[in-house]
């Protein structure tokens, strides 16, 4: 199991992930909002196309991800951190989430994705923001 950090940008997170790369000397890998397979129930705002969903970057053994805050989506310099738990173990996904959400909020509960069979994001008591992605986490 790996916990990473996941960063998130108001718009400008693709010239912050390409600079990152560059300072550490390697290739980031960068999804659009636009490169998601289509929701007919949720289109996609034009202005959120070009947006990164998700990016990483790989940095002496540690991952670090990235991305674009969707259009409207409250963002806080500061806050805009959340720690990312990413196993191939879907118990210890489930176990971890069950316990962190106690006193917590709950911002997306734990469901399969198009990049995941199971994915989850909370807020715990302390003020923390969590997301568990069961897989590789590669892209």
């Amino acid at each position: 199991m790996a916990v990473g950090a996941y960063l998130n940008f108001n718009g400008n997170c693709r010239e912050a992930v390409e600079f990152y790369g560059k300072a550490f000397d390697t290739e980031p890998q960068i999804m659009s909002f636009g490169d998601a397979p289509p929701n007919p129930e949720y289109p996609l705002p034009d202005e959120a196309k070009s947006l990164v969903m998700h990016a990483r970057i790989h940095v002496h053994g540690s991952d670090i991800m990235f991305s674009d805050v969707f259009p409207g989506m409250p963002f806080v310099v500061g806050s805009n951190i959340s720690l990312s738990v990413v196993t191939e173990d879907l118990d210890a996904i489930k176990s971890a989430f069950e316990r962190l959400k106690e006193g917590g909020t709950i911002i997306m509960d734990l469901q399969e994705t198009f990049w995941s069979k199971s994915y989850g994001s909370l807020t715990d008591k302390f003020g923390v923001q969590w997301q568990f992605n069961y897989g590789t986490g590669e892209m």
